[in-house]
């Protein structure tokens, strides 16, 4: 049974990428695969894919979540979009140095107002005076992770995004989808590889840290999630021809099982808490493409239940003395399911 310190692990701070390369697909990718362990480039990722391997992608399209401004009471406030609930409500968090109490209004980035509702738990229900979408493209700012260090600029606007995002509405970027350009996707088309999206709205909680030393006590945060019939089929397409069914990203790993948790998966729309530890059954999807991910943070796990736990410390421990980038900016690895393996090798 693990417990929350099984999965800290020390990393110096210059491993953090700070700033994306050039070149999306420049990054490198290690590939894990029981115990082996490769050093590759990202480009890489043709030659390791087979025609009718299935890639399943999260199109989600980063918000610019973030906005600035005052109570009506004067006081500063910061504000992000967590969820868009319709057209002109969404959910956020609001920092204060007191909280806004329903029914008070708050003037966001010196451009339009809103007005407070409800509280439920650490979110607020903020509703807006116009068009969400609209406001938040027109007025709001990126909100790139708390471990980066610089505010958003142009570049990070358009980098911290995927070539292929669609549908709006996270607060962060599926990661691993950074790596793919359109060059890159031609290549793998070239070759056979099939393409097939779900989409995962991803929310802040993504980068909160486990704080309770057991695992059953957390409490996971909630995102939502849409799984088309479309890629239903094509998994199902995939898994009869014996291919296999590649998650790019935790969120589309996340989607997919989620949606498979009958047994078999299921096209639709619903909230996921979906929590994977090392013990969980992977029912879909067999391949995984994904960055490395925080100490102690729910994604450590969900990639050590996928791969085995010793095979992904061994790796991450190679990870930090190979100089690899770390985190959303950072590098790749390709994991292969090792549920059939021994958990604990």
């Amino acid at each position: 049974m693990y417990s929350l310190s099984d999965f800290d692990f020390d990393l110096p701070p210059e491993r953090i990428a700070q700033i994306p390369l050039a070149q999306r697909s420049a990054s490198r990718l290690l590939q894990l695969d029981g115990d082996a362990i490769v050093d590759r480039q990202f480009g890489d990722i043709v030659d390791l894919l087979a025609p009718g391997d299935l890639l399943v992608m999260n199109d989600t399209r980063v918000l610019k979540a973030r906005f600035f401004g005052v109570k009506q009471t004067g006081g500063n406030v910061e504000v992000l979009v967590e969820r868009v609930l319709d057209s002109r409500t969404v959910l956020a968090q609001v920092r204060a140095s007191k909280s806004p109490k329903p029914g008070n209004r708050m003037r966001l980035a010196d451009a339009f107002d809103v007005v407070v509702g409800e509280r439920a738990g650490e979110f607020f229900t903020l509703t807006f005076d116009a068009d969400v979408f609209a406001l938040i493209e027109a007025h709001g700012r990126l909100p790139l992770p708390p471990y980066i260090d610089h505010a958003a600029d142009a570049f990070d606007e358009r980098r911290y995004q995927t070539v292929y995002a669609k549908q709006p509405g996270a607060v962060a970027a599926p990661t691993a989808g950074l790596h793919f350009d359109d060059a890159l996707l031609a290549k793998l088309a070239a070759k056979g590889v099939d393409f097939a999206y779900v989409t995962l709205h991803v929310g802040a909680g993504t980068f909160q840290p486990v704080r309770v030393e057991v695992l059953a006590e957390h409490n996971m945060h909630t995102e939502w999630y849409t799984v088309p019939q479309a890629t239903v089929d094509a998994v199902g397409a995939a898994k009869a021809a014996g291919r296999a069914v590649v998650a790019v990203g935790t969120t589309s790993l996340r989607a997919l099982e989620s949606a498979s948790q009958s047994g078999v998966l299921a096209a639709g729309s619903a909230d996921t808490a979906l929590f994977i530890t090392p013990g969980y059954t992977f029912k879909t999807v067999t391949r995984l493409i994904t960055n490395f991910h925080l100490p102690k943070s729910t994604l450590l796990m969900l990639v050590s239940a996928f791969a085995g736990y010793q095979p992904i410390r061994r790796a991450y421990a190679h990870a930090i003395a190979s100089q690899y980038r770390f985190f959303s900016y950072g590098d790749a690895m390709l994991l292969t399911t090792g549920q059939h393996k021994n958990p604990d090798a």
